[in-house]
This record gives structure tokens, sequence and C-alpha cells, in this order.
């Protein structure tokens, strides 16, 4: 994904105070999700289908460890 500087990052609620975390930006089509440590750095990108799966997962507690 190029830079987009239009996005709004978001960051988690549940984020702690050493900054582990995720940011998400809603896509025009989806969603995007990128470490709030690593603002430049690599960032995923969801369909609006597969970004709302993500996100049911992710609230479920499905992708903890």
């Amino acid at each position: 994904m190029t830079a987009a500087p239009s996005l709004r990052w978001k960051k988690s609620s549940r984020s702690n105070q050493s900054g582990s975390c995720v940011e998400l930006a809603e896509l025009p089509v989806g969603l995007a999700v990128r470490d709030s440590k690593n603002p430049s750095g690599p960032r995923l990108a969801f369909s609006a289908g597969a970004g709302s799966s993500f996100m049911d997962r992710v609230k479920a507690g499905k992708l903890d460890r």
C-alpha cells in the first residue's frame, strides 16, 4: 500500500501505555491496519468483507495468543 496522507488513523482503545497496539483507518472500500510504533512501516489492507471478518475475530478473542 502506498502512503496515503488522507487516511485518518485511530488507535485501539485497548492499547497499553508502552504503545504496543495497532491503528485502523477506513478505506473507501475496506480497512487498513498498521503498527502504531512504526507508522511508516508495512500496512495491511482488507476488503470491506474481509475487514469486517477480521474485526469480528479480533473482538471475539480468536486471534489472542
